[in-house]
């Protein structure tokens, strides 16, 4: 069992573990590690951790760092990280990530950097060409994904209003969450009018910069009927995402297949929109760019005609 004790002198603690690693730190600030080698996985004070990362991240990205951390930090604590450069492309950079924050906290990182070296492990996920490669040899049936998108909707009646959303703003499932929460939070409050514009038919995310507009992903605006956003209004909020994609697995469906909504919103769209109007509503634009354009009235009202055009023939695919 740990045993542990701490002193305060002036402004650090001193945190004396039973294995013999002290960890010096000041209040509040992130502690250095006197003795990491001989630190034992459970003497990692998680709930700290999670505290720290807070600081800085949100809560869903704090509860997969804490997980990843939890599930592989003893490839950190003992200087082997083969069992990380062994997982798949796609989860080892979230963990690398994780595990970073949590060598950080530690006060090793320096270490950790020279561990990825040495064990050749890139922090970055697929590559770009490997991504586009992907998309243009992926089936993509956008009536098979139509099919998918009904059946969820006819077997947990109470995600109607969110399929209905998540497919025509082609949203990442965690913003079509945020989104979808606000509207009903908003709504509740009066104070709708802050989010939608019921004349131009648009959610204005970028007026909620903490929730939509983040370093590699961002999400502006996005155009929805005023029907749908009715709705939603009077619907109940939803649990995060990964309830949402749980609940669904529990009723049967086969294959989560959230993050396929958002690729063939992007193909069908395409016989309305440009592909830079695609990538204007997926955020795949910098924020210059986007406020140049935004209020451009004759341009934005222009893309709206077409973008509620598509939307339409959307809504009429996935009615059950």
């Amino acid at each position: 069992m740990l045993r542990a004790w701490s002193q305060e002198l002036g402004s650090e603690t001193l945190y004396k573990m039973g294995s013999g690693g002290i960890v010096v730190g000041p209040l509040g600030f992130e502690p250095r590690i006197a003795n990491a080698p001989g630190l034992e996985n459970g003497q990692i004070n998680w709930e700290a951790f999670r505290e720290w990362l807070l600081r800085n991240h949100k809560a869903t990205v704090t509860r997969d760092y804490v997980n990843y951390s939890k599930r592989f930090s003893h490839c950190l604590l003992s200087r082997d990280l083969t069992e990380v450069r062994n997982l798949r492309v796609t989860i080892r950079a979230n963990v690398v990530k994780a595990i970073s924050s949590l060598a950080k906290f530690l006060g090793i990182y320096d270490e950790y950097k020279t561990l990825l070296k040495s064990y050749g492990i890139d922090w970055k996920g697929r590559s770009s060409d490997d991504l586009m490669i992907d998309r243009l040899t992926k089936s993509q049936n956008p009536d098979e994904m139509f099919s998918w998108i009904s059946q969820v909707k006819r077997d947990l009646p109470e995600l109607s209003e969110f399929m209905d959303f998540i497919s025509v703003t082609g949203l990442r499932l965690a913003e079509a969450v945020s989104s979808y929460n606000l509207i009903v939070d908003l709504s509740k409050k009066g104070k709708l009018g802050e989010y939608y514009n019921a004349d131009s038919l648009i959610l204005e995310h970028f007026r909620f910069k903490e929730t939509f507009i983040r370093n590699s992903k961002k999400a502006f605006v996005s155009f929805v009927p005023v029907e749908l956003v009715k709705r939603i209004s009077e619907s109940n909020e939803l649990p995060s995402k990964f309830c949402l994609q749980l609940r669904v697995k529990r009723h049967g469906s086969s294959k989560i297949r959230f993050a396929d909504i958002r690729e063939v919103h992007a193909s069908f769209m395409t016989k309305y929109l440009k592909p830079q109007e695609i990538d204007f509503l997926h955020g795949r634009i910098g924020t210059s760019v986007f406020m140049a354009n935004y209020y451009n009235p004759n341009w934005v009202g222009d893309l709206r005609a077409r973008a509620i055009q598509g939307v339409g023939e959307i809504m009429g695919k996935i009615q059950t």
